[in-house]
């Protein structure tokens, strides 16, 4: 028998910062139709920035509907999967407005991930059309015949760059060639298929229809609360609510005024919500940075200073200790939003010294595209919570052995979130549908909360042994099954070890074989010519065994708790 919710009462409104309603208002736009009313309203305001380089909302709604005529004339079609694997750039953007116009569905990769990871993406969504950085073109053409998409879009995204920095590029000087390898690479394959190329057959006809509010817009790839990557199916009522949802938030936004940076990478749910969604919603000024890099910041910091700052906390520290070298002014910063992990006092107060204004946490997941919770933006904020339900959100805590009992204010259990930016399902995966979507609207998270009476959630514990660091979900069951083929590795375990700064850290316990000794950098060179960078153990432990339950299965949590008592 299912237990009464106590949270129906949602103390937590109590302490929404002035304007902020309980409520949004009814999703009535698609996301095309979002971009299209920008458009209008902010026409010849800066939609884009990019070393320099400034585009207009209205230079910018001419190219999406140029390249969304370029994708109908190569066969795009409402409904297909059409795959992006680009860094932060104006392409980016174009591309992913110009598919969602036609009614197609944005298929978002990280374009650092190795051949293996995204030949295992595009195997799962069957993608016949793909948008790809130059660097990355060779590697989805060399994919199997029955993996490749049949039309593959190459990208060159220097481009983009204001005509001094590409003739910069062009030097014959190391500093140039450097910068040139970061950002574009000829394919060697002899036929390519150019983005430039696909804009010149004039704009979209307007009698093109458009997607619907219940049409998947994106296929977000997660580790979700279990360890296999999975396609998350996000629809635009989900994505345009979220953006609906956070403009809310922030009550003191100036519309038309604000600078976004994105820092964050836009294939990311959070940064394609922050920057691609909600900032454009509002006709801000979106500063796009290929990569985070202090340096970059600073250079334009110096030129288009920033309002809206949305990242993690050790892009956050690590600007606060810049500024407070004088290397860059941001006190014009206003509003900053963590997520991701969590976000230690002790950078909130060095970023707010250095900033004069907030720095708040929220959480989030992939599966509630992606904010959910978030700290109020004023003086009712609680650094070391992740806040309160957004609204037009509710939240229940439940027995995570039984997810129909509820659990009062104060008890550890597991958090459940339902609103309209909670997603429809994983795609192909029914089953994992059902064991995450509790009733069809309640998403388990995975994660272990205590909620106070007056609302405020901290995050425990997780339920699931996913590991969190630099934003991304790290699958341990993923990286241990690269460290089992490692010639000289018995058996692993990778689990996640705290950092003083409060972030996590991919650490591998591994048995050696007999008669091997212990190389380090030897099993890390190993995983990174198989893994992202972000997935390759930091430290690497040697152990003389794993504890195992009475099934065989490693136990990651007391493998942690035995490295965590040698540190």
């Amino acid at each position: 028998m299912t237990t009464p919710n106590p949270y129906e009462t949602k103390p937590w409104l109590d302490a929404y910062a002035p304007g902020v309603p309980q409520e949004i208002d009814e999703v009535t736009q698609t996301l095309p139709d979002m971009l299209a009313e920008s458009v209008r309203t902010f026409g010849r305001r800066p939609a884009l920035e990019f070393f320099g380089r400034v585009t207009s909302y209205r230079a910018l709604g001419d190219a999406i509907d140029r390249a969304a005529e370029g994708l109908r004339r190569l066969g795009v079609v409402a409904g297909d999967r059409v795959a992006i694997v680009l860094p932060n750039c104006p392409q980016h953007v174009i591309a992913f407005y110009a598919v969602l116009r036609l009614g197609a569905i944005v298929v978002e990769h990280n374009p650092l991930y190795t051949p293996r990871e995204l030949r295992h993406q595009f195997e799962d969504h069957e993608a016949r059309f793909a948008i790809v950085w130059d660097k990355v073109y060779d590697t989805v053409a060399d994919f199997p015949s029955d993996v490749r998409p049949e039309q593959t879009v190459s990208v060159d995204v220097s481009a983009a760059l204001p005509w001094t920095k590409r003739f910069a590029l062009r030097l014959p000087v190391p500093r140039a060639r450097k910068a040139r390898e970061q950002l574009t690479r000829s394919p060697e394959a002899k036929r390519v298929r150019r983005w430039k190329d696909l804009l010149e057959h004039g704009r979209l006809s307007r009698r093109v229809p458009g997607p619907g509010l219940e049409d998947i817009a994106v296929l977000q790839y997660t580790s979700g609360t279990t360890g296999s990557p999975k396609g998350a199916m996000l629809t635009h009522r989900n994505l345009r609510a979220n953006a609906m949802q956070g403009r809310a938030w922030v009550p003191g936004l100036s519309e038309g005024e604000e600078v976004f940076y994105g820092v964050l990478p836009l294939f990311h749910a959070y940064g394609m919500t922050f920057c691609l969604t909600f900032a454009m919603s509002i006709g801000a000024r979106v500063v796009l940075f290929p990569t985070f890099d202090v340096d970059l910041v600073a250079e334009a910091a110096a030129s288009t200073s920033p309002t809206f700052l949305p990242a993690v906390p050790p892009i956050y520290d690590r600007l606060a200790r810049a500024a407070a070298r004088d290397e860059m002014d941001l006190r014009t910063v206003r509003f900053a939003i963590s997520g991701a992990m969590s976000l230690p006092v002790q950078t909130v107060e060095r970023w707010e010294e250095a900033t004069g204004g907030l720095l708040v946490e929220g959480y989030g997941m992939t599966e509630t595209s992606p904010v959910s919770l978030g700290n109020p933006i004023g003086p009712s904020r609680r650094p070391g919570t992740v806040g309160v339900p957004f609204p037009s959100t509710e939240i229940r805590v439940v027995d995570p052995e039984d997810p129909t009992v509820d659990l009062p204010f104060g008890e550890e259990g597991e958090l459940l979130v339902r609103g309209p930016q909670v997603f429809r399902g994983y795609w192909r995966r029914p089953d994992e549908t059902a064991d995450t979507l509790i009733d069809g609207s309640w998403v388990r998270t995975g994660d272990i909360v205590s909620v106070a009476p007056d609302g405020f959630v901290t995050v425990v514990d997780r339920l699931k042994e996913l590991i969190i660091t630099g934003g991304f979900n790290v699958a341990p069951s993923e990286v241990e099954n690269m460290l089992q083929q490692h010639p000289d590795i018995e058996a692993s375990a990778v689990v996640a070890m705290p950092r003083a700064d409060g972030t996590e850290e991919v650490t591998a316990a591994v048995v050696l074989r007999e008669g091997v000794d212990l190389e380090v950098e030897g099993i890390r060179d190993f995983c990174r010519t198989r893994l992202a960078a972000y997935k390759v153990p930091r430290r690497v432990v040697q152990v003389e065994d794993l504890p195992r339950s009475l099934i065989g299965k490693v136990l990651r949590r007391q493998v942690r708790a035995e490295l965590l008592r040698d540190v």
